[in-house]
């Protein structure tokens, strides 16, 4: 044998998954796109779906978290930096996210559907690099709250809008792109956003612009090389909201001094922080002490872009566990026609799809503004953020276990999928949060319930299980109990689902869904079909299709 020569032939191991179109190659996404008012965007986004399946993105992509962000606090004389050094890898990966458009195109393009063809983009971009989805989120959800200061926004807008993208650490007047995140939550805080200590003082004004200085601290500041942060301080009013920039007006390193950077579970590519404000220059956005009105509306973007990520995590789990079985034999069979393989990946697919239809549904709602709409968003983006980011963790555990010992090696991105997960259901708002959101708009909303049960009628009358289930909805919704709200809110969000999939799903998908989580018991265990499912029509509609 020659030296070096391999000791054993590799055999019965699938090829990767890559030079594929994430677009082309998911139905569901696909169809969802179509009906949801977004065919237009069709080409320009199976563009973007051919670059992130290439093997260059897709390795970008586990490069950009095995290589973390550092953290330079000073430097070699002793003069403060406070910056963040990330791998090319992350630069290559936002840098073509922000050429897509995917932080502000509906805000700098409007049009109809432009919200869904944004969060079909982030949907694929998710499943190859879900770090910088988080500047691309946060800059995206910035402008609806950044819209309501003509000064402000006249002055960032239009670089926020740049689809260049500009790593430069330098005043935002120097640069042709910017890029803005946000600082809430405080260590003895957390989602007690009023328990916040952080002080901001008046200390000049310029025609009605007003400046403060900020002092104290943030226990989270995601991406802290952006260009400008959503914070919010203290002041006599109470909960305040300003924009705080890297520099100062004057050119000179805003008072924002990073003490740390977070040892993250998942998302390791992208840098958490720890951040003091020691005088740091802010303006008043809003009026004062209404920051946190104010900063909520970002917040309604971010938790649908919570969905959307995990939506996208998910399509990715299933893709490689469905392309590994469809090439790896065992006992004489692949593994995808093996009878008891075959239940659990079509009930991954089942999961797959009604999490894709109701998220780019739930997308749509953004692009409208007629009062069932509004009320659809603020009901809605918390309950699906909830049960579909719920249900995240478990389903990229049993796409792992497809995979077998491979999917728990980090070579393999499932590892990577399955640290992801848990991050949507607590950013934003962990579940509780949503759940008491989703009391507290019904409860100010005499219209909301019937909005809901408009949106669920059509499909109830051909399914007598959806109907039986709206019927018991209806019933808990007129003795909402704080104590239940996650029942409550796990039945809306089935049977939002399941209603999409009567309407648009064929139909052993529909029926495989309402048998399993409308008369079963949702949130359990994969691959527990009932006999006589179609799995082997359900697997083909969700494989991936190689180019």
């Amino acid at each position: 044998m020659p030296e070096g020569a391999p000791m054993i032939d590799v055999t019965n191991q699938p090829p990767p998954l890559e030079n594929y179109n994430l677009l082309s190659s998911d139905t569901v996404l696909g169809e969802s796109l179509a009906r949801e008012n977004a065919g237009w965007a069709a080409a320009r986004l199976a563009m973007l779906g051919r670059q992130l399946g290439t093997p260059e993105m897709i390795a970008a992509g586990a490069d950009a978290n095995r290589h973390v962000p550092e953290l330079k606090i000073y430097d070699r004389y002793g003069h403060r930096l406070d910056e963040v050094d990330f791998h090319q890898s992350w630069h290559k990966l936002l840098g073509l996210a922000l050429e897509a458009g995917l932080h502000t195109a509906p805000w700098a393009e409007p049009r109809k559907g432009a919200h869904v063809a944004r969060a079909a983009g982030c949907f694929m971009l998710a499943q190859i690099e879900s770090g910088v989805y988080c500047p691309v989120s946060m800059t995206y959800a910035s402008v609806a709250t950044l819209k309501h200061a003509p000064a402000i926004a006249d002055e960032w807008l239009p670089r926020i809008y740049s689809r260049t993208y500009d790593p430069n650490f330098r005043p935002v007047a120097q640069k042709t792109g910017a890029l803005i995140g946000m600082a809430m939550t405080e260590n003895q805080g957390g989602s007690d956003l009023r328990a916040n200590v952080t002080r901001a003082e008046f200390y000049r004004s310029i025609g009605e612009r007003r400046f403060y200085k900020l002092s104290g601290h943030k226990w989270f500041m995601s991406a802290p090389m952006c260009d400008a942060f959503l914070v919010l301080a203290q002041t006599a009013a109470g909960p305040t909201c300003f924009l705080v920039p890297r520099w100062t007006p004057d050119g000179v390193r805003n008072a924002i001094h990073i003490r740390r950077l977070k040892d993250k579970l998942g998302n390791r590519s992208n840098a958490s922080s720890e951040v003091e404000f020691d005088g740091a220059h802010g303006e008043l956005l809003g009026e004062e002490g209404r920051g946190i009105p104010t900063i909520i509306e970002m917040g309604n973007y971010t938790r649908l872009d919570c969905a959307i990520g995990t939506s996208g995590l998910m399509r990715q789990g299933l893709a490689q566990a469905i392309h590994h079985a469809q090439h790896r034999r065992a006992f004489q069979k692949f593994l995808v026609d093996q009878p008891l393989m075959a239940n659990v990946l079509a009930d991954l697919a089942i999961e797959s799809e009604a999490a894709t239809v109701l998220t780019m549904r739930l997308a749509r709602a953004y692009d409208e503004d007629d009062e069932a709409s509004l009320a659809y968003r603020r009901i809605v983006t918390p309950a699906a953020k909830f049960w579909i980011c719920k249900r995240g963790p478990a389903f990229a555990a049993e796409a792992m276990e497809v995979l077998g010992g491979n999917g728990y090696v980090e070579e393999f991105n499932l590892a990577r999928i399955y640290r992801e997960m848990p991050l949507n259901s607590i950013w934003e708002g962990s579940g509780n949060i949503m759940c008491l959101d989703v009391l507290r708009a019904l409860s100010r909303s005499k219209t909301a319930m019937d909005m809901l049960e408009g949106e669920l009628r059509e499909a109830a009358k051909t399914d007598r299980r959806l109907a039986a289930f709206v019927t018991k909805l209806q019933e808990s919704a007129g003795r909402l109990d704080e104590a239940q709200a996650r029942v409550f809110v796990r039945s809306l969000v089935l049977a939002l689902q399941a209603a999409l999939l009567i309407r648009h799903a064929p139909s052993e998908i529909a029926e495989t869904f309402c048998a399993t989580r409308l008369a079963g018991e949702a949130g359990g265990a994969f691959g527990l079909l009932p006999a006589g499912t179609d799995t082997r029509a359900i697997i083909e509609r969700a494989a991936p299709v190689l180019n």
